[in-house]
């Protein structure tokens, strides 16, 4: 696939300041991080976005670009991309943390030591009332953590795994033989420790020598004011603990969802609403008490509105993700056609219907 112009992709102009530039690449990123929105293009959006905002933060990768295109920039690694954002910089101030999760998996700084434990991911369903205002709501995660008893080793206080006598301790069985001259090693998880390279004769009570427990913790989320449907929140170290001890707990993710409201449909910072009107209020008009999210609210329905009408009602949705900028609130307007009359609506309309005809009569001549 053709590469897009960089400008492009951020959506700028050539001549956007470098302000505009990080603005436009904040805006980007929250939206697209594979960590936070789960998408099926969002790792490849994502790399596109990191990869223009890396050339055009540059000064000079930017004016190479300006002046040759792609060819004055030449290949651009996912190490470098990422090696050169500071994402700490970017959005310390929102009380997001990039560091972690998906993006290490490019980034030249990785964590030595024992392997990092697995992400958890849960779901959290919030009013509309806290997009509009934020706050923090709680989270419920079970999951194994270290025992405190035996400290994640296993054995019983007091006492301590041996070294396992069939691997001597590495964990592994190897096994070599010749084959036509040349020596070839076979290595194999030792069964005898299963690879844990010990063995424990007494194990710990309270795991029963897994050195992990089940436990329930119950989390503060902070949800950020016009937090994003879909968007993920993360909390380090909160999610499944390291495969070695010593090794650091991965991450928890929250994902964040709106919870169905029966006065508004969400689209993004924007709400919707259907007022149904009778025949008459289409007609003559009429005015209307509707809900909002700041309280009830009196609109105008001019006559002759048609079925399907919609009104908008400026600054009353959702505020945009990280901005005080608030979305609309949409009414549309369904005219509704009554299926029976009594007797005299029944007569007013045949009245109505001969004064249309008559009415349509004359236009005629």
């Amino acid at each position: 696939m053709a590469k897009r112009d960089y400008y492009e992709v951020l959506g700028l102009s050539r001549d956007a300041d470098q302000s505009a530039v990080k603005d436009a690449f904040r805006k980007l990123a929250l939206k697209f991080h594979p960590d936070r929105n789960k998408a099926a293009d969002a790792e490849e959006r994502f790399k596109e976005i990191a990869e223009a905002y890396r050339v055009l933060s540059d000064p000079q990768k930017r004016t190479e670009y300006d002046e040759r295109g792609f060819d004055g920039v030449g290949a651009v690694h996912p190490e470098d991309i990422f090696g050169g954002i500071d994402f700490e910089d970017l959005f310390g101030g929102l009380g997001f943390d990039f560091g972690g999760g998906w993006t290490d998996r490019f980034s030249r700084r990785r964590p030595a030591g024992p392997p990092r434990g697995s992400s958890i991911e849960v779901d959290l369903h919030v009013a509309l009332e806290r997009v509009l205002n934020g706050g923090v709501e709680e989270v419920r995660v079970r999951r194994p953590v270290t025992c405190q008893r035996c400290q994640g080793g296993g054995a019983k206080a007091g006492t301590s795994p041996r070294p396992c006598d069939a691997c001597t301790g590495s964990g592994r069985q190897v096994k070599t033989k010749r084959k036509g001259g040349v020596t070839v090693q076979h290595i194999q998880v030792c069964a005898a420790c299963g690879g844990a390279g010990s063995i424990i004769d007494q194990p710990c009570e309270a795991c029963q020598g897994s050195g992990r427990v089940d436990a329930e913790e119950v989390l503060s989320v902070s949800v950020p004011v016009g937090v994003e449907e879909g968007m993920v929140l993360r909390i380090p170290g909160h999610g499944m603990p390291s495969s070695e001890p010593g090794g650091i707990p991965g991450d928890l993710f929250v994902a964040v969802s709106t919870t169905s409201d029966p006065r508004f449909v969400r689209d993004g910072p924007d709400l919707w609403r259907t007022e149904e009107l009778c025949v008459a209020d289409a007609v003559l008009g009429t005015r209307r008490e509707v809900p909002t999210l700041d309280g009830p609210a009196e609109v105008s329905i001019p006559p002759g509105t048609q079925p399907e009408s919609i009104l908008r009602l400026r600054g009353k949705g959702l505020p945009h993700f990280g901005g005080a900028k608030r979305g609309d609130l949409y009414l549309r307007l369904r005219v509704v056609v009554p299926e029976s009359l009594s007797a005299p609506e029944r007569k007013l309309y045949e009245t109505l219907r001969e004064l249309e005809q008559k009415a349509g009569s004359r236009r005629s001549r």
